[in-house]
């Protein structure tokens, strides 16, 4: 029986007093993590939160029902589904299955309210590309984390198509885009960005003629399988995708894969709690999202790839982890954009490698939920790391032995579970400050590790 003494709540009124003076209660509770001996057993991971936004995205505008199995269980992709419903589409969701009656590319209507996005950058910056499209006016706002991250560099290119947005000072939410007829374009990413390279692609169902996205870093590929499981015509070569416009997309009946951005979280974990033993069952192994297991093979990572399927133009599989000795070393910079998720918990696992762990070229992370680099080293020193900050990257030393600490999570929720990992080789006991934020993309999370600790 996992060791229910690793994880556990405030239950005392002299805790949750302590808690609410040192501001634990913002929007969720605090979590307490201590240190266990193993991880033993097999796990699930929700599906898939990138796949489950594009897939319910395209089924609002094909033609028909989409029946979208294990969709995320995030509150990410629940804000897609509400976005969506408020732009006239029915939606109907039982438990992990989602039923979209599809609109068509012209079937949306005006929403008599602003979309709320919540906390996804996804939800934002994808679904502008589809608004760009609309003849009507819609306003996209969210939460005052979203509210702080720039929209350039999607406002960009779909202004050149066509679209007008405005926004707030410093090209921050929320967004007022004015659609209608877009022109195609060829547009060179400055940055390599998936949720960018998508937008551009979904605006370009609605340009006569070819859109053209090319990428300075392949990014995750999720948005052109996804178009031509639907029926788009797409065409790729190497870091170039194009989109043929007015397409008709046809709904259909997917299963979504388990979230391997999520998995990373247990992949580090059983990596260095002793005497792990520990499955991950139909994780998706799309080759634009396999960078963590290539990095964690290169430092010597005990990670087994198994029961190899292809579903919806997606892998997907099992992983058998076991613990060992790490090396550590440098997070190449082209391998970075593939890592940008991951980059937190990598973080932490460097603290515990031979020699360490370093990376530049991340730069994007201080524009996320939180500035990840700067808060990622900041709760590493709480427990007793060394760690050195850049402008686009870190360096933390090797070998060094992790103290329980309080984490302020900025409300982050891979800042949160990246340091409830490493609550697990501290000594002592570590707390996680607003633990409900990992509710955006992993509802699940503190209950999925306590079942398998020890």
């Amino acid at each position: 029986m996992p060791g229910a003494v690793s994880l556990q709540r405030f239950t005392s009124d002299e805790e949750l007093l302590t808690a609410f003076r040192m501001g634990f209660f913002g929007s969720a509770k605090s979590r307490k993590i201590k240190p266990v001996k193993r991880l033993v057993g097999t796990v699930e991971m929700p599906g898939d939160k990138s796949i489950s936004h594009r897939y319910a995205m395209l089924g609002a505008i094909a033609e028909g029902p989409s029946e979208i199995h294990f969709f995320a269980s995030s509150a990410d992709c629940q804000s897609t589904l509400d976005c969506l419903k408020k732009l006239g589409v029915t939606i109907d969701r039982r438990e992990n299955v989602v039923t979209i009656q599809g609109a068509g590319l012209a079937g949306l209507k005006p929403s008599l309210q602003a979309l709320d996005a919540g906390n996804s950058g996804s939800t934002m910056r994808m679904l502008a590309g589809i608004l760009a499209g609309q003849h009507f006016r819609t306003v996209i706002g969210g939460d005052a984390s979203l509210s702080r991250r720039p929209m350039k560099r999607v406002i960009d290119p779909l202004t050149q198509m066509g679209a007008r947005i405005e926004s707030a000072e410093g090209y921050l939410p929320p967004l007022e885009i004015e659609g209608g007829t877009l022109r195609p374009i060829r547009y060179e990413l400055p940055v390599a960005s998936a949720q960018v390279k998508s937008a551009v692609l979904l605006a370009g169902l609605y340009a006569e003629g070819e859109t053209t996205v090319v990428e300075p870093f392949a990014t995750r590929d999720h948005t052109d399988i996804a178009l031509e499981q639907m029926g788009a015509d797409i065409g790729r070569h190497r870091r170039t995708i194009a989109v043929r416009g007015c397409a008709r997309l046809e709904g259909k009946k997917v299963y979504i894969p388990g979230d391997i951005s999520s998995a990373a979280f247990f992949l580090v974990a059983g990596l260095l709690v002793p005497e792990s033993n520990l499955v991950i069952r139909n994780v998706g192994l799309n080759p634009t999202r396999t960078a963590i297991l290539d990095v964690l093979a290169t430092m010597g990572g005990r990670v087994k790839v198994l029961n190899v399927e292809m579903l919806n133009g997606e892998l997907l599989g099992d992983l058998h982890i076991e613990p060992g000795t790490l090396k550590g070393g440098e997070i190449a910079q082209e391998s970075v954009p593939g890592l940008i998720d991951e980059l937190p918990v990598l973080s932490v696992l460097g603290t515990q490698t031979e020699e360490g762990l370093w990376f530049h070229g991340a730069a994007e992370l201080r524009v996320k939920e939180s500035d990840r680099i700067a808060v990622v080293a900041a709760n590493l020193r709480r427990m007793g790391a060394k760690v050195e900050e850049f402008p686009d990257g870190l360096r933390v030393a090797g070998r060094q032995k992790l103290r329980g600490a309080e984490i302020n999570t900025q409300g982050d929720h891979r800042i949160a579970m990246a340091f409830a990992v490493a609550g697990l080789v501290a000594e002592g006991t570590t707390v996680i400050r607003d633990s409900g934020c990992v509710d955006v993309s992993f509802p699940k999370f503190f209950d999925t590790l306590e079942r398998v600790a020890e």
